[in-house]
């Protein structure tokens, strides 16, 4: 018998800053917390251009128009950066 895998795309509903973090809390009830010094343009960036952020495909990302940057979460959750 063969399995049918699929792969699920993990999904932001919330996003959050601390001084020194980014948190990201998943549809599924996960919260993960990404260092800032990970990403320069929103460790140097103002807190009023990082809350100004969408996510963007249904959760599957976020992006910044006021620094014109863009994260999948996916990455995040994996530690790609």
């Amino acid at each position: 018998m063969s399995t049918l895998k699929v792969e699920v795309q993990p999904v932001a509903s919330e996003l959050d800053f601390t001084d020194s973090e980014m948190l990201v809390t998943l549809v599924d009830g996960r919260t993960i917390s990404i260092p800032l010094s990970w990403f320069p343009s929103l460790s140097n960036a103002s807190k009023e251009q990082r809350e100004d952020f969408r996510l963007i495909g249904d959760g599957e990302g976020i992006h910044w128009p006021q620094l014109d940057e863009d994260l999948s979460v996916k990455g995040l959750l994996y530690g790609f950066h």
